[in-house]
């Protein structure tokens, strides 16, 4: 019934409104499922093409903030910096859960290496050079560690994930400093970068040794290795839809239902510490035609929509967050 409920609105939609065409720019994270929900969303709705731009979590933002695109997408919340840039508020809307994940290129080794936020932050500022270093060791006591070179890839434009490791490391590892910081995009003492997960994966996949952040699903796509890394009950945890789920559910509850908190850090045993929200920015205020379908496109999203998630290895939103997600689209204001 929801279906047709909802092909009936989008078709009176289109008869109304005629060829439409809707832009959005921003995270590459949530590019394949959104590039999932265009296509079949276009089935329903022929005369409605959306095309989105995978340019970062920084470009969504800041193209949003320039009136250059309809939609923005990002990872992370914007800053209050950015939120006064513009005199329209912005709303965010979460629309998928997934996980960032640490992808490595060791020969030899088949097993789901163990990291702390400490080692983590040992690698990326070049103090940890080796994977067979004492303090990988002591955490993988089963794993024959080579004498290979690290090499930490990091991402070279600005992005929802840097930000959200960086913060993990900020937040976790007591030897970060502060002259580096957390951001969308920061300065990384010693590395190679790659553009986008795309150019991560790619990096990872020929550089013998490495290690990089990405979001899970591109790292699943390239059959990456990834680690278990420490939460802050002291667990080794895989990337995972129960353990992304369980630092949804348990974030929830700590900040009272507040969207735009941080999953980094969230509490609990079977929390994975890089879990994270995706989110479409949309001003508040938009005209009539794209507004009206951009709505139903969202709505859409947040119930048909999220069957396509676990065949593209997202987490489907809990019906908690699906609901509170529904609350903020219904805020946006149609202008006549």
């Amino acid at each position: 019934m929801l279906k047709l409920v909802f092909a009936f609105l989008f078709l009176n939609i289109a008869s109304a409104s005629g060829a439409l065409l809707i832009n959005g720019v921003g995270s590459s994270f949530p590019y394949p499922i959104y590039s999932k929900w265009f296509y079949e969303y276009h089935k329903i709705n022929p005369e409605m093409k959306i095309n989105y731009q995978s340019l970062g979590s920084g470009a969504g933002i800041q193209q949003l903030l320039l009136g250059t695109v309809d939609f923005g997408a990002s990872d992370v919340p914007m800053n209050k910096e950015e939120l006064k840039k513009t005199k329209i508020p912005i709303l965010h809307i979460p629309m998928i859960l997934g996980a960032i994940a640490l992808a490595y290129n060791v020969p030899g080794v088949k097993e789901n290496i163990r990291l702390s936020p400490e080692i983590l932050a040992g690698i990326y500022l070049g103090r940890i050079k080796k994977w067979n270093d004492i303090e990988i060791f002591k955490i993988n006591p089963n794993v024959k560690l080579p004498d290979l070179n690290i090499i930490p890839i990091f991402r070279s434009d600005g992005s929802g994930a840097t930000a959200i490791f960086s913060k993990f490391l900020q937040s976790s590892a007591q030897t970060w400093p502060k002259s580096i910081g957390a951001g969308k995009a920061v300065k990384w003492p010693v590395g190679l970068g790659g553009k986008g997960n795309e150019g991560v994966a790619a990096l990872i996949l020929q550089t013998q040794g490495s290690i990089g952040f990405l979001e899970q699903v591109y790292a699943i796509k390239n059959h990456l290795n990834m680690a278990a890394l420490q939460n802050t009950s002291g667990q080794f945890v895989m990337p995972s839809p129960d353990s992304v789920g369980a630092a949804a559910i348990q974030s929830l509850k700590v900040h009272q239902g507040n969207l735009l908190e941080s999953l980094i850090g969230s509490r609990g045993e079977k929390s994975y510490p890089l879990s994270t929200y995706t989110y479409i920015l949309v001003f508040q205020k938009m005209p009539l035609k794209k507004g009206e379908a951009l709505i139903h496109f969202l709505k859409w999203s947040l119930t048909e929509g999220q069957v396509y998630a676990k065949n593209l290895s997202y987490v489907p939103l809990p019906p908690q967050i699906i609901k509170k997600a529904e609350s903020e689209i219904d805020k946006i204001k149609i202008e006549q």
